[in-house]
């Protein structure tokens, strides 16, 4: 019932049915035995599969895309002309015709995405977080990131933008996780605690980096079939909780803060970040999100540019021959998407697979 009740709330908030509708519906289908686990077995007799569970729901049609270039181009202008105040306005204006009224996607996109850059730059006036990350942590960046939640909070709560939500929760964390290091170097007496003792930053980062991966779990198992706007909020999170992931096994094995370092040192670190980027594919696979395993393949890139570097080749040929490995990935699980992952649920216990999203071809005509 909790699921049929979001499919409504869906439908609801797409202009399909009036919210009155919805609410007048589900207890008329739950009484004539309608529900969601009922559907499915007639789906599949009818030879419905479901062929892609990650289908983004932000991308449908050219139409939004026209928009979406209007509104880039518009807030482009205004932001060179205007002082930063008058922007505001601006995307609120756009997303009370674009999002609320007309309901279009792709354009609810582009306006969160401003209005998160609006907040970066008014919150940067106002507060100086610096740059010394892991010396000082002060109270000005705390106050720095608090404004994140607030705001687009606030918008998310007006306009119900999946990726406001995400990046609500993502900055939240990242509030939390201020909090925590100030926690820390306050409990410990030394302004420069992280910089003499990086270990303890790299765990405090880990835990907040595993909590923002838990968070877009619990969004995506609560939507198996990929059907409500949890889905589009969890894919928006694990697109965060990936690169989080992997720059936390950076801190783990280098403290030195440098992304490059692992492709100008021969050390462990290479085959770590290539270790590290095979499971996160391996996890992508599980929870079928290819957002998952695409955050990954920067740090791929640079991992196998520095097992490369290490021969006598030419610079020309390590940089074409790391693209080659890559995109040549990139192909094989793009490919053999399916596959792979049938592969991957057989191998899970039933009671895991049965709580993922169905790995199963459509049917063909």
């Amino acid at each position: 019932m909790t699921e049929l009740r979001s499919i409504l709330d869906e439908a609801a908030r797409q202009g399909l049915i009036s919210p009155e509708a919805g609410g007048r519906l589900l207890p008329f289908l739950t009484e004539h035995g309608v529900g969601v686990a009922e559907a499915q077995p007639a789906m599949a007799a009818e030879g419905q599969a479901w062929s892609d569970t990650e289908t983004p729901r932000f991308v449908r049609g050219f139409h939004d895309v026209l928009i979406t270039i209007g509104v880039a181009v518009a807030l482009g202008g205004l932001w060179g002309l205007a002082a930063l105040y008058a922007v505001l306005p601006a995307i609120i204006v756009l997303s009370e015709i674009l999002v609320r009224r007309q309901r279009l996607a792709l354009p609810a996109v582009s306006l969160t995405i401003a209005l998160f850059c609006w907040t970066f730059l008014l919150m940067s006036f106002f507060f100086k977080p610096g740059t010394a990350f892991f010396n000082d942590i002060g109270a000005d960046m705390t106050q720095f990131v608090a404004g994140f939640p607030i705001i687009l909070g606030l918008y998310y709560a007006r306009y119900r933008v999946p990726l406001a939500l995400a990046l609500c929760i993502m900055s939240a964390l990242a509030l939390v996780l201020t909090l925590l290091l100030r926690l820390v170097q306050w409990a410990s007496a030394d302004p420069a605690f992280f910089g003499n003792h990086p270990m303890v930053l790299a765990v405090v980062f880990l835990v907040c980096a595993l909590g923002l991966f838990a968070t877009a779990l619990y969004f995506d198992l609560g939507d198996r079939l990929r059907r409500t706007t949890r889905s589009d909020i969890a894919f928006w999170l694990h697109l965060g909780a990936a690169p989080a992931l992997l720059f936390s096994v950076r801190l783990l094995i280098s403290f030195d803060g440098s992304w490059l370092d692992v492709a100008q040192s021969v050390s462990i670190k290479t085959p770590v970040i290539v270790i590290s980027v095979a499971v996160l594919m391996l996890i992508g696979l599980v929870i079928d999100r290819r957002a998952f395993v695409t955050s990954g393949l920067l740090s791929l890139g640079f991992a196998i540019y520095g097992i490369f570097r290490q021969g006598s080749a030419t610079v020309d040929t390590y940089i074409y021959t790391t693209l080659i490995v890559v995109g040549a990935i990139v192909l094989i699980i793009g490919t053999g998407w399916m596959p792979l992952r049938r592969i991957v649920l057989r191998a899970l216990p039933a009671a895991i697979s049965q709580k993922l999203p169905p790995a199963v071809l459509a049917a063909t005509s």
